[in-house]
């Protein structure tokens, strides 16, 4: 019996299936399958071993290395995302929604890298020549000596950049190259899988850096199969709302870094800028206080940054209660919802909950918890928290707040900006973590605390008795 000539892959997962099928059986997705004609057979088949067999070295665990050479780009917010700077021999994946400004960012790496001296090429799969031009113009960087290209094709491609052997190549798109050497289409998962296989192996054995943007699915995810995830060195996410200027570069995975750093640019006119402040600048119109604001002390990374968090509690319409958020987890929400109205005597039985996160960005610490409670509380009992107060701690499903580390970091960032009191739980005791000086510290010990401090606290006197008895259920 005659060998079938193709098989089907999914897109999603890249499990192989020997037939169609309308539903993945491993990831569960709904037409993904495509049918790809069957490569060259695995090449461990049936393979013999040498006679002469190559002896791999071990090295002792504690034994002495060098530091990793870098190359620093010149933009600080991307460098403290990389770990500081990019290294060489390393491959890079970089993905974002369409139009938040992947090729903006790029293009002005490599006009800063360009202009140490470094060797630069960047290779448009989606643009011409022309369209790359003149956005260079536009930011003003049609001087800077980079090696533009516009081709899809890997076989050219790798030839060229062997012949020119550049320091830094940034492939724009990986989902658009294709090889000659498979018959499948461009952005199938075994297009995407080897073009990616073949430039990580360039970066490797020229030491180059190679950065591959990459198109991402309607649910945030780099679009592809996984294992391009695993070949790479570095997976790095840009965010932010396209209604907002801010953008955060977020790193999901540093083999020669910290995962938990960011770096926040503002989208103008003439590219992205840096932000070195961050905190002032999510905080900017905050002038009157208002019910169910708050303004939540978080640590991104290594940085410490303020943030404003909103929640607007509103009868609600329908049957069923609406739970809309932007910028936070919603099982989070629904967690904290739970613990208000068991610990805390709140019902929100026929009653909307909206929270956002202002400025565009996205929290996902645990130490925003309390920062939550207390916005969602402001606004049943209509009462607006003093201007100069921050709040942060993360609250338990029995009611009781936890610590979080770094304390001494978060108030004094509070305290820089002008905050002059902080509502948090009790520090570590095996912690240096101290208050600092010049902010007085409000410890909570339990939810039921601070909600009992938002509704009847001296400094907060701006709340209305039927807000209050609205929403106090026995």
């Amino acid at each position: 019996m005659p060998k079938p000539a193709s098989h089907f892959v999914c897109q999603s997962c890249g499990t192989i299936h020997g037939k169609w099928a309308g539903r993945c059986d491993a990831c569960g997705q709904w037409n993904c399958l495509v049918e790809e004609p069957l490569g060259h057979l695995d090449a461990t088949k049936g393979a013999k071993r040498s006679k002469n067999p190559r002896v791999v070295e071990f090295v002792d665990l504690g034994g002495e290395s060098e530091d990793l050479p870098r190359t620093t780009t010149g933009i600080g917010e991307f460098d403290r995302v990389t770990g500081g700077g990019l290294v060489p021999g390393s491959a890079l994946l970089l993905g974002g929604d369409p139009g938040i400004g992947k090729s903006t960012l790029l293009l002005q790496v490599c006009s800063r890298i360009a202009q140490t001296g470094e060797t630069v090429a960047y290779i448009s799969g989606e643009e011409s020549a022309g369209q790359v031009q003149r956005r260079a113009r536009r930011l003003h960087m049609a001087r800077s000596d980079v090696h533009l290209a516009a081709e899809t094709s890997l076989g050219p491609i790798l030839d060229s950049l062997v012949h020119v052997r550049p320091d830094v190549v940034v492939i724009d798109s990986i989902q658009t190259l294709w090889s000659d050497r498979l018959g499948a289409a461009p952005g199938t998962v075994a297009q995407v899988r080897a073009c990616a296989q073949e430039l990580t192996r360039f970066a490797k054995k020229y030491n180059s850096t190679v950065i591959l943007v990459g198109h991402v699915t309607k649910d945030g995810q780099i679009a592809g199969p996984r294992v391009v995830e695993h070949m790479v060195d570095a997976v790095l996410y840009f965010e932010g709302e396209k209604s907002h200027q801010f953008r955060v570069l977020r790193a999901h995975k540093n083999r020669f870094g910290p995962t938990d750093e960011i770096g926040v640019f503002e989208m103008g006119e003439t590219g992205l800028s840096e932000i070195a402040n961050p905190s002032a600048l999510f905080l900017d119109g905050r002038d009157n206080p208002a019910s169910g604001a708050v303004v939540f002390a978080g640590l991104e990374g290594t940085r410490p940054m303020l943030t404003e968090i909103q929640a607007l509690v509103a009868p609600s319409a329908f049957g069923t209660p609406r739970r809309a958020v932007v910028g936070w987890d919603n099982n989070r929400l629904a967690m904290v919802l739970a613990v208000l109205e068991t610990r805390c005597g709140l019902s929100f039985a026929g009653r909307d909950v909206y929270l956002n996160v202002a400025g565009g960005l996205r929290i996902c610490e645990p130490a925003a918890d309390m920062a939550v409670a207390a916005a969602i509380a402001s606004s049943c009992f209509d009462i607006a928290l003093p201007s100069d107060t921050v709040v942060f701690g993360e609250i338990s499903l029995s009611g009781d707040v936890r610590p979080v580390s770094r304390s001494d970091a978060r108030l004094k960032e509070a305290l820089k900006l002008g905050f002059t009191q902080a509502v948090a739980p009790k520090p570590h005791k095996n912690t240096s973590d101290m208050p600092a000086d010049g902010i007085a510290l409000i410890t909570i010990r339990t939810l039921p605390e601070l909600i009992n401090r938002v509704e009847t606290g001296q400094e907060l006197h701006h709340g209305r008795e039927s807000g209050r008895k609205a929403m106090r259920a026995a």
